[in-house]
């Protein structure tokens, strides 16, 4: 009786240890190809799928289809900040948890981000040309909010906000930087 209870938990052991047990955290080099499909280029949930985006629009804007064009760049505007949102959740939820997550989800967060700035921009000089600029104001002022003067992109968005008169003072940082 005795040792009927270690030879029972003994086997018990050796049966879990050499069971198979399938891992729910795969790496990337362990998952076969074809399996993460919101990472891909041609078609996924990411950067890549605004990327696209942004570039049917600028198709369209060169062959002078606006209304497309128009189409393109809000579809990329909003799959932007789709993807800002998960990302930031992502990131938040595992911070104090595992470092690594929160700077992934940063990291694409601020690829992203600065993509969002130029569909931002592309958009608002859509408006412009066509004679739209108080549809244009918000979406400028959102990118200057985003990615702040300090960058290219908000630089190029407040002195859009100048020359339509919005603002009065010019931004004296963006002419250093040129």
């Amino acid at each position: 009786m005795r040792c009927r209870l270690p030879m029972t938990t003994l086997a018990l052991m050796a049966g879990l240890f050499f069971t198979s047990v399938p891992s729910s955290a795969q790496t990337s080099s362990s998952s076969p190809a074809g399996s993460k499909v919101l990472a891909r280029e041609d078609g996924g949930f990411n950067f890549f799928a605004v990327k696209k985006l942004l570039e049917r629009g600028d198709q369209a804007v060169a062959r002078g289809d606006l209304a497309e064009a128009r189409l393109h760049y809000d579809k990329a505007r909003n799959v932007s900040k789709k993807l800002l949102s998960f990302y930031r959740d992502l990131g938040g939820s595992f911070r104090g948890l595992d470092a690594r997550i929160p700077r992934e989800m940063d990291a694409k967060g601020r690829r992203v981000l600065n993509l969002l700035a130029e569909v931002n921009l592309r958009l608002a000089a859509l408006f412009r040309r066509q004679n739209q600029p108080e549809i244009a104001v918000p979406i400028l002022v959102e990118v200057v909010r985003l990615v702040t003067p300090a960058q290219q992109a908000g630089q190029r968005a407040y002195q859009s906000l100048f020359e339509l008169g919005f603002v009065d003072t010019p931004y004296a940082a963006a002419r250093k930087n040129r």
